[in-house]
């Protein structure tokens, strides 16, 4: 059972996610929600927890009650408690210079935003990598997947090329939607065979009507742009995909495959 520490002050939130939340499979048992919608009522509940209600994970609002403070005074007093515990970030402020401080200034693990396409899976899959990434740092150990220069840790889903980490180039502070990473590990372990936009629908477990090839030809220009942005866009990803390497084409089957640098 994961225990979550949730601060939202807008009931409608809360009634659109507290089920979900509740329901997620995270570690295999029902969750545990600690709902609050005061960031006052918040550090007073932090203030008289011991570390046996320790939570696994705080959810938290940026901006509430009219104060673009509130959610990083929370953070803070659960990071002066508990500096190892994971914080993640659900708004409605994605590209602002709320989103900036959050990831910046407050250790934040994440920034989601409310208003997306399947937010609430989304939302389980955000939580349950920063749940897995936390589990990893106390274990003390990690599951890499390595090909050339590129490390793809396949519990946090964290990716790096040539040691710098892999983020949205749409965003550079928010790290990399989770379908464009799910096809770097499929290319990156079925190497050096190509994959059709057929394959990567079925092993994506996606449906074909919707899932056409400019869904994944788009996906695969955001990969390559994230792995150019990591290069400081000096133009050498581009040149190694040109060469046969990186990310390439294969042929005019519709199909992309991976093969390492090295």
């Amino acid at each position: 059972m994961a225990k979550l520490f949730w601060v939202e002050d807008q009931s409608h939130w809360i009634d659109r996610f507290s089920t979900v939340l509740e329901n997620a499979d995270l570690d295999g048992a029902p969750n545990h929600l600690e709902i609050f919608k005061f960031p006052e009522a918040a550090k007073q509940r932090i203030a008289l927890m011991s570390d046996e209600h320790k939570p696994d994970l705080a959810l938290l609002d940026a901006h509430m009650n009219g104060s673009d403070q509130a959610g990083f005074s929370v953070s803070r007093a659960l990071h002066k408690k508990w500096p190892d515990l994971p914080i993640l970030y659900l708004s409605e402020h994605s590209g602002t210079e709320i989103e900036e401080q959050a990831i910046t200034q407050t250790d934040a693990e994440d920034f989601i935003a409310k208003h997306q396409r399947n937010i609430e899976a989304v939302l389980c899959w955000r939580i349950k990598a920063a749940l897995k990434k936390r589990q990893s740092r106390e274990e003390g150990s990690t599951a890499i997947l390595r090909s050339g220069s590129l490390a793809l840790n396949t519990e946090t889903w964290e990716v790096f090329w040539r040691g710098v980490k892999l983020m949205n180039p749409h965003n550079p502070k928010r790290p990399l939607a989770p379908t464009p990473r799910k096809i770097l590990r499929l290319l990156v372990e079925c190497s050096p065979r190509p994959l059709s936009t057929e394959q990567i629908a079925d092993l994506l477990d996606a449906d074909l009507e919707r899932f056409s090839y400019a869904n994944y030809r788009q996906h695969i220009k955001t990969l390559r742009r994230a792995f150019a942005a990591a290069e400081g866009d000096s133009g050498e990803f581009a040149e190694l995909c040109q060469q046969g390497r990186g990310i390439a084409t294969f042929g005019d089957a519709h199909a992309y495959f991976w093969k390492s640098d090295q």
